[in-house]
């Protein structure tokens, strides 16, 4: 059957309502981008760029707070030194390949030369997961050119899934993973706020795959869909960007990042060894800016955070499970193949845990 996303085939996960998109950008200026690199000469490349704008161009004037959490370190996102002393973003972020992060990075640099942005120095955020086992990233792809025609490309409205972007060649609970994305809307205090998750998902073991509480992993094993069983069942990582339009500080942005610890545990994540895990979260509601001495800033309340936490929990779940389910079977490097969830059994098993009355 085609591909879709968790809810297009009739499985809801969590409480908390989405937004319009049910995506990153449902957070109101929010933008991403995408640039996917395939091909099969002189080796097989499947890689690509993914650009998430915080706000459009004026982000080089009108920063936003941020903070980061590292669940487990073996991974790199560039500028988190910085990110946690100052606790603001003034440029777009990226996520591509672990060989690739440091000229991506650059690029974001570039990026900055080529629009006259106005600060003297940048040190932005670029994050990474591992294409290896699909994409020959030895060959480093990547270049600057694809790095700004993703970030170029951002823009808001719904956002492309699975085999895209920085996503391309990623494996996920040992089927093919990638890029997803979800949102939840909550009511704190008579106001509504929403929360929106990107995810590049290229982490965890099938036996621990879970939907909805649903070990799926265990009821479409090996057996069933073939797994890639020459390389360690802990390797990967994931990424985790959270945005969102509450008006937050960089501590509470910190706080709030943690929470997608709790949405990738849901699925089935356990930060293992070889696992780069670390999450970003930012805010929109304040803006800060390059050219005010003060800044009159607005914070929730400590104890208005909570619905928030359950909103980055519920979107990082989803997220991940989109992921899986928009991504496609791929073939590559030594003709290695990750192969997709199946829709169809997904709905069987949810079905058999999960019985329409």
């Amino acid at each position: 059957m085609a591909r879709a996303r968790l809810r297009d085939l009739g499985i809801v996960t969590g409480q908390l309502p989405p937004g319009p998109w049910n995506a990153i950008t449902d957070v109101a200026g929010v933008r991403v981008g995408f640039a996917t690199l395939v091909r099969d000469t002189p080796a097989p490349v499947r890689t690509g760029v993914t650009a998430i704008w915080p706000r459009g161009p004026e982000i080089w004037t009108d920063w936003v707070f941020a903070g980061s959490h590292s669940f487990n370190g073996n991974g790199e996102m560039t500028g988190l030194a910085w990110v946690a002393e100052q606790g603001l973003i003034s440029a777009p972020i990226c996520i591509t390949n672990t060989y690739s992060v440091g000229l991506v990075r650059d690029a974001i640099c570039a990026l900055a030369v080529r629009d006259d942005a106005p600060q003297p120095w940048h040190l932005p955020v670029a994050a990474e997961t591992y294409d290896g086992w699909l994409s020959d990233s030895a060959s480093f792809p990547v270049t600057t050119e694809l790095a700004l025609q993703a970030m170029d490309a951002a823009a808001t409205g719904p956002v492309a899934e699975g085999n895209v972007g920085g996503g391309t060649g990623m494996i996920c609970h040992e089927f093919k993973g990638g890029t997803g994305t979800a949102s939840r809307v909550v009511q704190v205090d008579g106001a509504a706020y929403t929360v929106g998750a990107l995810v590049q998902a290229n982490y965890g073991a099938r036996a621990l795959l879970r939907v909805d509480g649903v070990p799926v992993g265990r009821e479409i094993g090996a057996d069933v869909v073939p797994s890639h069983r020459d390389m360690p069942t802990d390797a990967g990582s994931i990424i985790v960007v959270l945005a969102t339009d509450a008006p937050l500080l960089p501590i509470q942005c910190q706080r709030l990042a943690r929470r997608a610890t709790t949405g990738l545990a849901w699925v089935g994540g356990i930060g293992a060894n070889s696992s780069g895990d670390i999450f970003l979260a930012f805010s929109t509601a304040n803006r800060p800016s390059a050219n005010d001495r003060i800044s009159s800033v607005r914070m929730l309340a400590p104890d208005g955070m909570t619905g928030l936490f359950q909103a980055a929990a519920e979107a990082t779940e989803e997220a991940i499970l989109n992921a899986m389910t928009a991504a496609e079977t791929t073939v590559g490097l030594h003709g290695r193949t990750a192969h997709a969830l199946p829709l169809d059994r997904l709905q069987e098993v949810m079905r058999r845990y999960r019985p329409r009355g």
